[in-house]
């Protein structure tokens, strides 16, 4: 009888440490849904005009929990169909990487007009859900920007628009998070924004970030396109790497059972 093939520890304890992420990950969208209510009505995960960044979770934890407990029982019980599912899957992902990387280079216009779209899509549901908001807070105060082209796109939302009508105090205002930062400030002014579209352009400078976020986006990527790239790289030979290893186990396993 041929010897067992040889499961790398490493190995085993990498596929059980993504496991046990994907589904922590899991565990916090579920519990970020059931706060927001979506588990009692499933029908409003479609409410919303905008993106739930509780997605992300849902979607990383899932395809994380799925490899990594496929990866790992198929390597522990060396069953060879949850190993070539484990590749084919992997595969899977780095080939829609790689479409989706060739794609964006190739029709960059489209690409900026989807993310055009994406971000005014959002300002309009910004009061809609807390998760979103504080999203795209964080991508203000990160990229120094406000609404897609500059802080007018906040007309979009009918919060903020600036028509005779709207009755709300924060007509014609801007979220804080576009606000320029005073370092003197330990504690954030979230009214910092109000009535500030009402002052000329010019006056506006020294109060918020007027430029949007699809220019401020772009300069950063360019600024950081070695990092970006290399992380993009990194991600691709880990893939490639689990797979050549999932493959190997599998002919590692096959030889062994033709020897007995």
């Amino acid at each position: 009888m041929g010897n067992r093939p040889q499961k790398p520890p490493h190995s085993l304890h990498a596929c059980v440490q993504n496991t046990l992420l994907g589904a922590a990950f899991l565990a916090v969208g579920l519990w970020a849904w059931a706060e927001k209510g979506v588990l009692a009505n499933l029908s409003s995960i479609t409410d919303l005009g905008g993106f739930d960044p509780v997605w992300l979770f849902m979607v990383v934890g899932t395809v994380m929990f799925v490899l990594g407990f496929a990866g790992c029982i198929g390597a522990l019980r060396e069953n060879t169909v949850l190993l070539k599912f484990f590749s084919v899957f992997l595969g899977l992902i780095f080939f829609l990487e790689l479409t989706a990387g060739i794609l964006a280079l190739v029709f960059k216009d489209w690409i900026k007009d989807q993310l055009n779209f994406f971000i005014n899509n959002n300002v309009k549901a910004y009061r809609d859900d807390i998760d979103l908001q504080n999203l795209i807070d964080f991508a203000q105060n990160y990229w120094s920007c406000c609404g897609a082209h500059g802080p007018n796109d906040w007309n979009l939302n009918m919060y903020f628009n600036c028509t005779d009508n709207n009755p709300s105090r924060e007509r014609c205002g801007v979220p804080f998070s576009c606000c320029i930062k005073d370092p003197a400030e330990d504690v954030i002014n979230t009214q910092c924004g109000y009535d500030v579209r009402l002052k000329a352009e010019s006056d506006q400078l020294k109060f918020i970030n007027t430029k949007g976020c699809v220019g401020q986006f772009e300069k950063w990527l360019q600024e950081n396109l070695i990092v970006v790239a290399g992380v993009f790289v990194c991600v691709a030979l880990l893939q490639i790497f689990g797979i050549c290893l999932a493959q190997n186990l599998v002919s590692d396993v096959g030889a062994v059972r033709a020897s007995w």
